[in-house]
Protein backbone atom coordinates (compact mmCIF):
# COMPACT_ATOMS: atom_id res chain seq x y z
CA UNK A 1 0.00 0.00 0.00
CA UNK A 2 2.74 2.46 0.96
CA UNK A 3 4.36 2.14 -2.44
CA UNK A 4 1.03 3.29 -3.98
CA UNK A 5 0.90 6.25 -1.59
CA UNK A 6 4.44 7.19 -2.52
CA UNK A 7 3.70 6.93 -6.24
CA UNK A 8 0.50 9.05 -6.10
CA UNK A 9 2.05 11.67 -3.83
CA UNK A 10 5.05 11.93 -6.16
CA UNK A 11 2.75 12.62 -9.10
CA UNK A 12 0.83 15.16 -6.99
CA UNK A 13 4.14 16.77 -6.04
CA UNK A 14 5.08 17.22 -9.69
CA UNK A 15 1.66 18.61 -10.59
CA UNK A 16 1.70 21.00 -7.62
CA UNK A 17 5.11 22.37 -8.62
CA UNK A 18 3.87 22.99 -12.15
CA UNK A 19 0.70 24.67 -10.80
CA UNK A 20 2.71 26.90 -8.47
CA UNK A 21 5.00 27.98 -11.30
CA UNK A 22 2.15 28.78 -13.70
CA UNK A 23 0.21 30.74 -11.06
CA UNK A 24 3.27 32.74 -10.07
CA UNK A 25 4.00 33.65 -13.69
CA UNK A 26 0.41 34.84 -14.24
CA UNK A 27 0.47 36.63 -10.87
CA UNK A 28 -2.57 34.90 -9.51
CA UNK A 29 -3.13 34.68 -5.78
CA UNK A 30 -3.92 30.97 -6.06
CA UNK A 31 -0.19 30.23 -6.28
CA UNK A 32 -0.07 30.11 -2.47
CA UNK A 33 -2.54 27.22 -2.45
CA UNK A 34 -0.43 25.37 -5.06
CA UNK A 35 2.64 25.88 -2.90
CA UNK A 36 0.84 24.38 0.08
CA UNK A 37 -0.13 21.40 -2.07
CA UNK A 38 3.56 20.99 -2.97
CA UNK A 39 4.46 20.72 0.69
CA UNK A 40 1.71 18.23 1.48
CA UNK A 41 2.54 16.07 -1.52
CA UNK A 42 6.22 16.08 -0.62
CA UNK A 43 5.53 15.00 2.96
CA UNK A 44 3.24 12.18 1.80
CA UNK A 45 5.87 11.02 -0.70
CA UNK A 46 8.54 10.84 2.02
CA UNK A 47 6.22 8.89 4.34
CA UNK A 48 5.27 6.42 1.58
CA UNK A 49 8.85 5.92 0.44
CA UNK A 50 10.11 5.23 3.99
CA UNK A 51 7.38 2.70 4.76
CA UNK A 52 7.40 0.89 1.42
CA UNK A 53 9.09 -2.62 1.42
CA UNK A 54 12.50 -2.98 -0.33
CA UNK A 55 12.17 -3.40 -4.09
CA UNK A 56 13.24 -6.72 -5.70
CA UNK A 57 15.36 -7.08 -8.83
CA UNK A 58 12.86 -8.67 -11.13
CA UNK A 59 14.24 -9.92 -14.40
CA UNK A 60 12.16 -9.17 -17.48
CA UNK A 61 10.27 -12.25 -18.64
CA UNK A 62 11.75 -14.12 -21.60
CA UNK A 63 9.74 -14.38 -24.73
CA UNK A 64 8.79 -17.80 -26.01
CA UNK A 65 11.17 -17.34 -28.92
CA UNK A 66 13.99 -16.46 -26.55
CA UNK A 67 13.35 -19.52 -24.42
CA UNK A 68 13.29 -21.74 -27.47
CA UNK A 69 16.55 -20.23 -28.75
CA UNK A 70 18.27 -20.82 -25.42
CA UNK A 71 16.95 -24.39 -25.32
CA UNK A 72 18.21 -25.03 -28.83
CA UNK A 73 21.63 -23.62 -27.95
CA UNK A 74 21.79 -25.92 -24.92
CA UNK A 75 20.82 -28.93 -26.98
CA UNK A 76 23.40 -28.08 -29.63
CA UNK A 77 26.05 -27.86 -26.93
CA UNK A 78 25.08 -31.30 -25.67
CA UNK A 79 25.19 -32.67 -29.18
CA UNK A 80 28.78 -31.47 -29.61
CA UNK A 81 29.74 -33.30 -26.44
CA UNK A 82 28.01 -36.55 -27.30
CA UNK A 83 28.65 -36.89 -31.03
CA UNK A 84 32.02 -38.39 -31.83
CA UNK A 85 31.79 -37.14 -35.41
CA UNK A 86 31.43 -33.46 -34.49
CA UNK A 87 33.49 -31.12 -36.69
CA UNK A 88 34.40 -28.79 -33.85
CA UNK A 89 36.86 -29.18 -31.01
CA UNK A 90 35.99 -28.43 -27.41
CA UNK A 91 38.13 -27.00 -24.67
CA UNK A 92 39.39 -29.54 -22.19
CA UNK A 93 37.95 -28.67 -18.74
CA UNK A 94 40.50 -27.95 -16.04
CA UNK A 95 41.05 -30.95 -13.83
CA UNK A 96 39.38 -30.74 -10.43
CA UNK A 97 37.91 -33.03 -7.81
CA UNK A 98 34.49 -32.38 -9.30
CA UNK A 99 35.70 -33.42 -12.76
CA UNK A 100 37.32 -36.52 -11.28
CA UNK A 101 33.96 -37.49 -9.78
CA UNK A 102 32.15 -36.83 -13.05
CA UNK A 103 34.63 -39.01 -14.92
CA UNK A 104 33.87 -41.91 -12.59
CA UNK A 105 30.13 -41.74 -13.18
CA UNK A 106 28.62 -44.23 -15.57
CA UNK A 107 31.77 -46.36 -15.79
CA UNK A 108 30.93 -49.65 -17.48
CA UNK A 109 33.11 -52.07 -19.41
CA UNK A 110 36.84 -52.15 -20.00
CA UNK A 111 39.38 -49.84 -21.59
CA UNK A 112 42.38 -51.51 -23.21
CA UNK A 113 45.61 -49.70 -24.04
CA UNK A 114 47.89 -51.62 -26.42
CA UNK A 115 51.48 -50.36 -26.63
CA UNK A 116 52.46 -52.05 -29.87
CA UNK A 117 55.87 -53.53 -30.52
CA UNK A 118 56.82 -51.67 -33.71
CA UNK A 119 60.57 -51.65 -33.23
CA UNK A 120 62.17 -48.23 -32.88
CA UNK A 121 58.95 -46.24 -32.98
CA UNK A 122 55.63 -45.61 -31.29
CA UNK A 123 52.10 -46.92 -31.80
CA UNK A 124 49.36 -47.04 -29.17
CA UNK A 125 45.88 -48.47 -29.63
CA UNK A 126 43.19 -47.45 -27.13
CA UNK A 127 40.04 -49.57 -27.21
CA UNK A 128 37.40 -47.52 -25.40
CA UNK A 129 34.63 -49.22 -23.41
CA UNK A 130 31.99 -47.56 -25.60
CA UNK A 131 33.25 -49.56 -28.60
CA UNK A 132 35.24 -46.73 -30.17
CA UNK A 133 38.94 -46.93 -31.02
CA UNK A 134 41.79 -44.42 -30.80
CA UNK A 135 45.14 -44.93 -32.51
CA UNK A 136 48.08 -42.74 -31.49
CA UNK A 137 50.92 -43.04 -34.03
CA UNK A 138 51.65 -46.11 -36.15
CA UNK A 139 55.40 -46.65 -36.16
CA UNK A 140 57.61 -46.53 -39.25
CA UNK A 141 56.55 -47.18 -42.84
CA UNK A 142 57.73 -50.77 -42.63
CA UNK A 143 55.63 -51.24 -39.49
CA UNK A 144 52.45 -50.06 -41.20
CA UNK A 145 51.31 -53.46 -42.44
CA UNK A 146 52.02 -55.03 -39.03
CA UNK A 147 49.96 -52.34 -37.31
CA UNK A 148 47.05 -52.84 -39.72
CA UNK A 149 47.26 -56.61 -39.23
CA UNK A 150 47.23 -56.22 -35.44
CA UNK A 151 44.22 -53.90 -35.58
CA UNK A 152 42.24 -56.30 -37.75
CA UNK A 153 43.06 -59.20 -35.43
CA UNK A 154 41.35 -57.18 -32.69
CA UNK A 155 38.28 -56.97 -34.93
CA UNK A 156 38.90 -53.30 -35.68
CA UNK A 157 37.85 -51.90 -39.05
CA UNK A 158 37.40 -48.27 -38.01
CA UNK A 159 39.56 -45.79 -36.12
CA UNK A 160 37.34 -43.16 -34.51
CA UNK A 161 40.22 -40.96 -33.35
CA UNK A 162 43.56 -40.98 -35.18
CA UNK A 163 46.36 -38.96 -33.55
CA UNK A 164 49.69 -38.23 -35.26
CA UNK A 165 51.82 -36.85 -32.45
CA UNK A 166 54.51 -35.18 -34.62
CA UNK A 167 56.09 -35.48 -38.10
CA UNK A 168 58.87 -37.99 -37.43
CA UNK A 169 58.82 -41.14 -39.55
CA UNK A 170 59.07 -43.52 -36.59
CA UNK A 171 55.68 -42.25 -35.41
CA UNK A 172 53.68 -41.47 -38.55
CA UNK A 173 55.32 -43.59 -41.27
CA UNK A 174 52.95 -46.52 -40.73
CA UNK A 175 49.92 -44.25 -40.54
CA UNK A 176 49.69 -44.08 -44.32
CA UNK A 177 48.88 -47.81 -44.42
CA UNK A 178 46.34 -47.34 -41.62
CA UNK A 179 44.49 -44.53 -43.40
CA UNK A 180 44.49 -46.49 -46.65
CA UNK A 181 43.28 -49.74 -45.06
CA UNK A 182 40.75 -48.67 -42.42
CA UNK A 183 37.87 -46.25 -42.06
CA UNK A 184 38.81 -43.14 -40.07
CA UNK A 185 36.44 -40.64 -38.45
CA UNK A 186 38.62 -37.87 -37.00
CA UNK A 187 42.28 -36.98 -37.42
CA UNK A 188 44.31 -34.89 -34.96
CA UNK A 189 47.75 -33.39 -35.65
CA UNK A 190 49.76 -30.54 -34.16
CA UNK A 191 50.38 -27.50 -36.34
CA UNK A 192 54.12 -27.75 -36.89
CA UNK A 193 56.67 -25.48 -38.53
CA UNK A 194 58.94 -28.44 -39.33
CA UNK A 195 57.92 -31.26 -41.63
CA UNK A 196 59.25 -34.36 -43.35
CA UNK A 197 58.59 -36.06 -46.66
CA UNK A 198 56.80 -38.94 -44.98
CA UNK A 199 54.59 -36.45 -43.11
CA UNK A 200 53.71 -34.68 -46.35
CA UNK A 201 52.83 -38.04 -47.91
CA UNK A 202 50.55 -38.74 -44.97
CA UNK A 203 48.83 -35.38 -45.43
CA UNK A 204 48.17 -36.23 -49.07
CA UNK A 205 46.76 -39.63 -48.09
CA UNK A 206 44.44 -38.00 -45.56
CA UNK A 207 43.32 -35.44 -48.13
CA UNK A 208 42.65 -38.17 -50.70
CA UNK A 209 40.29 -39.87 -48.22
CA UNK A 210 38.35 -36.62 -47.80
CA UNK A 211 39.29 -36.27 -44.14
CA UNK A 212 39.78 -33.02 -42.28
CA UNK A 213 42.61 -32.45 -39.81
CA UNK A 214 41.75 -31.19 -36.33
CA UNK A 215 44.43 -29.23 -34.51
CA UNK A 216 46.03 -31.06 -31.60
CA UNK A 217 47.02 -28.61 -28.88
CA UNK A 218 46.70 -28.17 -25.13
CA UNK A 219 43.08 -27.72 -24.06
CA UNK A 220 41.39 -29.63 -26.88
CA UNK A 221 39.04 -32.43 -25.85
CA UNK A 222 38.84 -35.63 -27.89
CA UNK A 223 36.02 -37.29 -25.93
CA UNK A 224 34.25 -36.65 -22.64
CA UNK A 225 31.33 -39.02 -22.10
CA UNK A 226 30.32 -42.32 -20.55
CA UNK A 227 32.98 -42.00 -17.85
CA UNK A 228 35.69 -41.59 -20.51
CA UNK A 229 37.68 -38.39 -20.81
CA UNK A 230 40.52 -37.87 -23.27
CA UNK A 231 42.18 -34.68 -24.40
CA UNK A 232 45.45 -32.96 -25.22
CA UNK A 233 47.81 -31.63 -22.55
CA UNK A 234 50.42 -30.43 -25.08
CA UNK A 235 51.77 -28.84 -27.20
CA UNK A 236 51.31 -25.70 -25.13
CA UNK A 237 53.13 -23.37 -27.52
CA UNK A 238 54.73 -23.07 -30.94
CA UNK A 239 57.98 -22.14 -32.64
CA UNK A 240 59.96 -25.01 -31.12
CA UNK A 241 63.43 -25.66 -32.48
CA UNK A 242 63.08 -29.41 -32.02
CA UNK A 243 60.07 -31.11 -33.65
CA UNK A 244 59.79 -33.49 -30.69
CA UNK A 245 58.41 -30.68 -28.56
CA UNK A 246 55.44 -30.35 -30.91
CA UNK A 247 54.36 -33.81 -29.73
CA UNK A 248 50.64 -34.09 -29.09
CA UNK A 249 50.46 -35.35 -25.50
CA UNK A 250 47.22 -37.20 -24.73
CA UNK A 251 45.73 -37.89 -21.32
CA UNK A 252 43.10 -40.62 -21.16
CA UNK A 253 41.04 -41.03 -18.01
CA UNK A 254 38.60 -43.84 -17.38
CA UNK A 255 36.96 -43.86 -14.00
CA UNK A 256 39.69 -43.40 -11.41
CA UNK A 257 42.48 -44.66 -13.73
CA UNK A 258 44.51 -42.46 -16.06
CA UNK A 259 47.11 -42.78 -18.83
CA UNK A 260 49.52 -40.04 -19.95
CA UNK A 261 50.86 -40.64 -23.46
CA UNK A 262 53.67 -38.23 -24.31
CA UNK A 263 54.92 -39.03 -27.81
CA UNK A 264 58.47 -37.67 -28.08
CA UNK A 265 57.87 -34.62 -25.87
CA UNK A 266 61.15 -33.42 -24.40
CA UNK A 267 62.10 -31.32 -21.37
CA UNK A 268 60.91 -28.03 -22.91
CA UNK A 269 57.41 -29.38 -23.45
CA UNK A 270 57.41 -31.11 -20.08
CA UNK A 271 58.20 -27.84 -18.31
CA UNK A 272 55.40 -26.09 -20.21
CA UNK A 273 52.95 -28.80 -19.18
CA UNK A 274 53.92 -28.36 -15.54
CA UNK A 275 53.63 -24.56 -15.82
CA UNK A 276 50.18 -24.83 -17.44
CA UNK A 277 48.72 -26.15 -14.21
CA UNK A 278 47.13 -29.14 -15.95
CA UNK A 279 46.52 -32.23 -13.85
CA UNK A 280 49.33 -34.54 -14.99
CA UNK A 281 48.70 -37.29 -12.45
CA UNK A 282 48.41 -40.68 -14.13
CA UNK A 283 48.70 -44.34 -13.24
CA UNK A 284 50.48 -45.15 -16.51
CA UNK A 285 53.12 -43.02 -18.23
CA UNK A 286 54.21 -43.69 -21.79
CA UNK A 287 57.79 -42.55 -21.36
CA UNK A 288 58.71 -39.73 -23.74
CA UNK A 289 61.10 -40.15 -26.67
CA UNK A 290 61.64 -43.91 -26.28
CA UNK A 291 63.30 -43.48 -22.90
CA UNK A 292 65.82 -40.87 -24.03
CA UNK A 293 67.46 -38.67 -21.41
CA UNK A 294 66.06 -35.69 -23.34
CA UNK A 295 62.72 -36.44 -21.65
CA UNK A 296 61.22 -37.62 -18.34
CA UNK A 297 62.84 -34.95 -16.19
CA UNK A 298 62.64 -35.46 -12.44
CA UNK A 299 60.17 -32.57 -12.11
CA UNK A 300 57.89 -34.05 -14.77
CA UNK A 301 58.08 -37.57 -13.33
CA UNK A 302 57.19 -36.19 -9.91
CA UNK A 303 54.23 -34.31 -11.38
CA UNK A 304 52.87 -37.42 -13.10
CA UNK A 305 53.71 -39.78 -10.22
CA UNK A 306 52.91 -42.95 -12.19
CA UNK A 307 52.73 -46.48 -10.86
CA UNK A 308 53.66 -47.98 -14.23
CA UNK A 309 55.69 -46.84 -17.23
CA UNK A 310 55.92 -48.16 -20.77
CA UNK A 311 58.94 -47.55 -23.01
CA UNK A 312 58.50 -48.14 -26.72
CA UNK A 313 61.79 -48.77 -28.52
CA UNK A 314 63.58 -51.21 -30.80
CA UNK A 315 65.93 -53.93 -29.61
CA UNK A 316 69.60 -52.96 -29.87
CA UNK A 317 68.72 -49.62 -31.45
CA UNK A 318 71.55 -47.33 -32.47
CA UNK A 319 70.36 -44.52 -30.15
CA UNK A 320 70.95 -46.52 -27.00
CA UNK A 321 67.30 -46.15 -25.97
CA UNK A 322 66.27 -46.38 -23.26
CA UNK A 323 69.06 -44.49 -21.55
CA UNK A 324 70.21 -45.93 -18.26
CA UNK A 325 69.76 -42.56 -16.58
CA UNK A 326 66.01 -42.74 -17.23
CA UNK A 327 65.73 -46.38 -16.17
CA UNK A 328 67.47 -45.50 -12.90
CA UNK A 329 65.18 -42.51 -12.37
CA UNK A 330 62.07 -44.62 -12.87
CA UNK A 331 63.38 -47.34 -10.58
CA UNK A 332 64.24 -44.84 -7.85
CA UNK A 333 60.69 -43.44 -8.08
CA UNK A 334 59.28 -46.93 -7.57
CA UNK A 335 57.77 -47.09 -11.05
CA UNK A 336 57.31 -50.56 -12.53
CA UNK A 337 58.62 -50.32 -16.11
CA UNK A 338 57.67 -52.31 -19.20
CA UNK A 339 59.58 -52.26 -22.50
CA UNK A 340 58.43 -53.28 -25.96
CA UNK A 341 61.99 -54.18 -27.00
CA UNK A 342 62.26 -56.88 -24.34
CA UNK A 343 58.61 -57.76 -23.63
CA UNK A 344 56.85 -57.10 -26.92
CA UNK A 345 53.43 -55.51 -27.07
CA UNK A 346 52.18 -54.39 -23.66
CA UNK A 347 48.42 -54.45 -23.00
CA UNK A 348 47.03 -52.60 -19.99
CA UNK A 349 43.35 -53.15 -19.20
CA UNK A 350 41.32 -50.84 -16.94
CA UNK A 351 37.88 -51.50 -15.49
CA UNK A 352 37.77 -47.92 -14.22
CA UNK A 353 39.26 -48.84 -10.84
CA UNK A 354 42.06 -51.37 -11.31
CA UNK A 355 44.66 -52.15 -13.96
CA UNK A 356 45.67 -55.51 -15.40
CA UNK A 357 48.91 -55.74 -17.39
CA UNK A 358 49.89 -58.39 -19.93
CA UNK A 359 52.83 -58.63 -22.33
CA UNK A 360 52.81 -60.53 -25.61
CA UNK A 361 56.44 -61.21 -26.30
CA UNK A 362 57.78 -60.23 -29.73
CA UNK A 363 54.46 -59.58 -31.46
CA UNK A 364 55.25 -57.22 -34.31
CA UNK A 365 58.57 -57.97 -35.99
CA UNK A 366 58.97 -55.04 -38.34
CA UNK A 367 62.49 -56.01 -39.37
CA UNK A 368 63.27 -59.44 -40.75
CA UNK A 369 64.95 -61.38 -37.92
CA UNK A 370 67.52 -64.09 -38.22
CA UNK A 371 65.56 -67.15 -39.38
CA UNK A 372 67.53 -69.26 -36.91
CA UNK A 373 66.35 -67.21 -33.98
CA UNK A 374 64.05 -69.15 -31.66
CA UNK A 375 61.32 -67.62 -29.57
CA UNK A 376 61.78 -67.89 -25.84
CA UNK A 377 59.72 -67.06 -22.81
CA UNK A 378 60.21 -63.51 -21.55
CA UNK A 379 62.04 -63.53 -18.23
CA UNK A 380 62.25 -59.81 -17.53
CA UNK A 381 62.48 -59.52 -13.78
CA UNK A 382 60.66 -56.19 -13.68
CA UNK A 383 57.39 -57.70 -14.90
CA UNK A 384 55.01 -59.71 -12.78
CA UNK A 385 52.34 -59.76 -15.50
CA UNK A 386 51.12 -62.52 -17.76
CA UNK A 387 53.36 -63.10 -20.77
CA UNK A 388 52.90 -65.05 -23.95
CA UNK A 389 55.29 -65.48 -26.83
CA UNK A 390 54.19 -64.96 -30.41
CA UNK A 391 53.92 -68.11 -32.44
CA UNK A 392 53.94 -66.21 -35.74
CA UNK A 393 56.64 -67.17 -38.26
CA UNK A 394 59.60 -64.89 -38.75
CA UNK A 395 58.94 -62.00 -41.11
CA UNK A 396 60.35 -62.21 -44.62
CA UNK A 397 61.83 -59.45 -46.72
CA UNK A 398 58.99 -57.56 -48.44
CA UNK A 399 58.90 -58.48 -52.11
CA UNK A 400 58.46 -54.87 -53.21
CA UNK A 401 61.32 -53.46 -51.11
CA UNK A 402 63.54 -51.33 -53.31
CA UNK A 403 66.16 -50.44 -50.71
CA UNK A 404 67.63 -51.95 -47.56
CA UNK A 405 68.76 -49.76 -44.67
CA UNK A 406 71.31 -50.50 -41.97
CA UNK A 407 69.78 -49.69 -38.60
CA UNK A 408 73.24 -49.14 -37.08
CA UNK A 409 75.00 -47.02 -39.71
CA UNK A 410 71.82 -45.31 -40.97
CA UNK A 411 72.87 -46.00 -44.58
CA UNK A 412 70.60 -47.52 -47.21
CA UNK A 413 71.66 -49.87 -50.01
CA UNK A 414 70.46 -51.53 -53.16
CA UNK A 415 69.36 -55.15 -52.54
CA UNK A 416 72.34 -56.27 -54.64
CA UNK A 417 74.95 -54.32 -52.65
CA UNK A 418 77.93 -56.34 -51.39
CA UNK A 419 77.87 -54.52 -48.03
CA UNK A 420 74.35 -55.32 -46.90
CA UNK A 421 73.92 -55.42 -43.10
CA UNK A 422 73.14 -58.52 -41.10
CA UNK A 423 69.52 -59.58 -41.28
CA UNK A 424 68.74 -58.42 -37.75
CA UNK A 425 69.93 -54.88 -38.55
CA UNK A 426 67.97 -54.43 -41.78
CA UNK A 427 65.20 -51.91 -42.41
CA UNK A 428 63.28 -52.12 -45.67
CA UNK A 429 62.15 -49.14 -47.75
CA UNK A 430 59.84 -49.09 -50.75
CA UNK A 431 61.33 -45.91 -52.19
CA UNK A 432 64.46 -43.77 -52.04
CA UNK A 433 62.44 -40.85 -50.68
CA UNK A 434 61.17 -42.99 -47.85
CA UNK A 435 64.71 -43.94 -46.86
CA UNK A 436 65.90 -40.33 -46.94
CA UNK A 437 62.84 -39.16 -44.98
CA UNK A 438 63.66 -41.73 -42.31
CA UNK A 439 67.10 -40.16 -41.88
CA UNK A 440 69.16 -42.67 -43.88
CA UNK A 441 71.97 -41.68 -46.27
CA UNK A 442 72.91 -43.54 -49.50
CA UNK A 443 75.71 -46.09 -49.49
CA UNK A 444 78.71 -44.81 -51.46
CA UNK A 445 79.54 -48.26 -52.81
CA UNK A 446 76.25 -49.14 -54.53
CA UNK A 447 75.11 -45.51 -54.93
CA UNK A 448 71.34 -46.19 -54.59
Amino acid sequence: MWEIVAMISFLAFIIAIIGTGVSAIKRRSVWKKWLAAVGVAFVLFIIGAVNAPPSENIQPPQTVAGEQGESAATNNSKDVTNKSNSNSSESLPAESEENEEIAQQGVSGQLKAHFLDVGQGDSILIQLPNGQNMLIDAGTSEAGSSVVSYLKKQGINKINYLVATHPHADHVGGMIAVVQSLAVDRVYMPRVSHTTKIFEDLLETIKAKGLKINKAEAGVTIINQDGIKAGFIAPCGSGYERPNNYSAVVKVQYGSTAFLLTGDAESVSEQEMIASGANLKADVLKVGHHGSKSSTTQAFLSSVSPKYAVISCGADNSYGHPHQEILDRLKKAGVQTYRTDTQGTVIITSDGKTLTIKTLGSTNKVRAPDTNTKSSTNTNSNSNSNKTVSSEPAAEQPIDSAYIGNNNTKKFHRPTCSTLPAEKNRVYFQSRNEAVAAGYVPCKRCNP
